[in-house]
């Protein structure tokens, strides 16, 4: 039983690390060389399709390596990156497009190739060169901070625990040990009295 516990216990440890990476800003030192395009269907909860524009931002790293990035707008929705400037970043990746400038492309997301999936592009920002690394103070902050409430949570329920539930727990362990005891006692007399003694 305890491996079955630790199991769903890593299993959503695993699942809520794999959030995190996903949602929070990354960063790749890139240069950009165009923007696309494309007309994507889209089937909604109940059924219909909508076709609608995505926006892509093509680029390559220091070694050749092709990188795309998805550039929608977040709106209001999760992850919270209020990004309303699709339009906007389009036009500065298209004149970057027309440089050689070396620009850190702040985005969240993964590509999955089987799946379509590419990481969204929230900001562009040029650099000096490939060789450019930031310090990642927002992901710190954040983590820091979501560390310490889930450890505030945890003391709370904790302390909760000792409070409320552990002495009920008790009071039922030893009306338990009550009702046990009488029933031995119970068991010894008839017993005796079938025993003849």
């Amino acid at each position: 039983m305890a491996y079955v516990k630790w199991g769903v216990i890593a299993a959503v440890l695993a699942a809520f690390v794999a959030l995190l990476h996903w949602s929070l800003p990354q960063r790749d030192i890139v240069q950009i060389v165009g923007t696309d395009v494309k007309r994507e269907d889209v089937t909604r909860g109940d059924g219909e399709i909508m076709s609608r524009d995505v926006r892509f931002i093509n680029a390559r790293t220091e070694e050749g390596r092709p990188r795309v990035y998805r550039n929608e707008d977040t709106g209001w929705g999760f992850p919270f990156y209020f990004k309303f400037d699709t339009g906007d970043l389009t036009a500065e990746a298209q004149s970057l497009a027309k440089t050689d400038q070396w620009v850190a492309v702040t985005h969240y997301g993964w590509r999955i190739p089987l799946f379509s999936m590419f990481p969204n592009a929230v900001s562009l920002r040029e650099v000096t060169g490939p060789a450019a690394s930031f310090f990642p103070w927002f992901n710190v902050i954040f983590l820091t901070v979501l560390a310490l409430a889930l450890f505030a949570i945890y003391r709370r329920i904790q302390r909760f625990r000792r409070r409320r539930i552990d002495p009920v727990l008790e009071d039922i362990d030893e009306s338990w040990d009550e009702m046990g005891d009488r029933a031995s006692g119970l068991w010894q007399r008839v017993r005796r009295f079938f025993s003849g003694r």
